[in-house]
């Protein structure tokens, strides 16, 4: 069985898979990666279906492979070498055996993405190889950590993509939750109009964010019956600043929602770096239902191409199908 080694790991590396749904109602969010996007990406390098990948919250590490593998990375940009040499982000790579992969820190965004062909083959806990933190499930990925490799079935690499612009803030798409109407015209008014800052407060549960003005508590009704929340709620704690939950979040809550964003705008709240500047916009139920469909259609098919490189900057050279269809000269008999 091949093996990935970890050289050295940053503070937040961890397997990261499409999570667990349907345990909401037993208490277990669903996690799974932050960045869905990502995860899909790196599996469309690789022409393989969406499995594990390493999710390197803010900074890599040093990994090393003992036998010849593929790898895909994806997700916040953060500077990468092999054996020493530059490699290109969103895109699909050679590891030969006993090279060694070095993954630096983000330079915009949270989470990158390292995928290796064959994915991580993790046992299943609740039908999914994803750390869970929160619930106990998996754990952070450390310096020694052998993670064994499933089979490989392919060997194309050498593939790129044009990545969606998720890793400088923008505008969230939000639609109206079950405490919207509990806050004032003029409240609602200045949320939409309003820039925020995210805040260095925030993790894989959800990140706060930092309003221009005053903070959007209640005055009255601040705290309500606990009650189930889904990631993208944005809750509006007693301090009046809100905090917009991502997938590793609790299952229930009792402070007021001014909204939800909608699912296919998350990856960019996950990838919302502190400092970035963050806006809401309220759509309809037909604008998210579409927004959706459209997410998850561009998740199934996503586009790739040939990556050209400089031939000097590849110390994989050896590994790549440099001439393809060259014949003799015949006619076939």
């Amino acid at each position: 069985m091949s093996v990935l080694e970890i050289l050295q790991a940053g503070p937040g590396v961890t397997v990261q898979d499409d999570g667990r749904p349907g345990y909401m109602a037993l208490g277990l969010s669903r996690g799974g990666a932050a960045d869905r996007q990502a995860l899909a990406e790196g599996a469309a390098l690789l022409r393989q279906p969406v499995g594990t990948a390493l999710e390197l919250a803010g900074f890599g590490g040093r990994f090393r492979g003992d036998t010849p593998c593929r790898i895909a990375l994806t997700g916040a940009p953060m500077r990468a070498t092999l054996a020493g040499a530059p490699l290109a982000l969103n895109a699909s790579h050679a590891l030969p055996a006993g090279a060694v992969l070095e993954i630096g820190g983000a330079l915009a965004g949270v989470y990158g993405y390292l995928t290796v062909g064959g994915g991580v083959d993790l046992p299943e806990d609740l039908g999914a190889r994803s750390a869970h933190l929160n619930a106990g499930l998996g754990r952070l990925l450390e310096a020694g950590d052998r993670l064994p490799l499933g089979p490989d079935t392919g060997r194309e690499t050498g593939l790129t993509l044009d990545p969606v612009d998720r890793f400088g803030g923008g505008v969230l798409r939000v639609l109206p939750s079950l405490q919207t109407e509990m806050f004032p015209e003029e409240t609602r008014a200045r949320f939409v109009e309003e820039r925020f800052t995210r805040d260095s407060r925030g993790n894989r549960m959800g990140i706060r964010l930092k309003p221009e003005g005053e903070g959007y508590g209640l005055t009255e009704g601040q705290s309500i019956v606990s009650e189930v929340i889904t990631p993208g709620d944005i809750q509006i704690p007693g301090d009046g600043a809100p905090y917009v939950l991502l997938y590793e979040c609790q299952t229930t809550g009792g402070y007021p929602r001014i909204g939800t964003v909608i699912p296919a705008d998350l990856p960019r709240v996950a990838q919302a770096a502190p400092g970035a500047e963050l806006r809401f916009r309220f759509v309809s139920r037909a604008e998210a239902l579409e927004a959706e469909a459209a997410f998850r259609r561009g998740l199934e098919s996503i586009p790739v191409r040939p990556l050209v490189r400089d031939p000097a900057d590849m110390p994989d050279l050896l590994s790549y199908e440099l001439i393809d269809g060259v014949t003799a000269g015949e006619e076939p008999t």
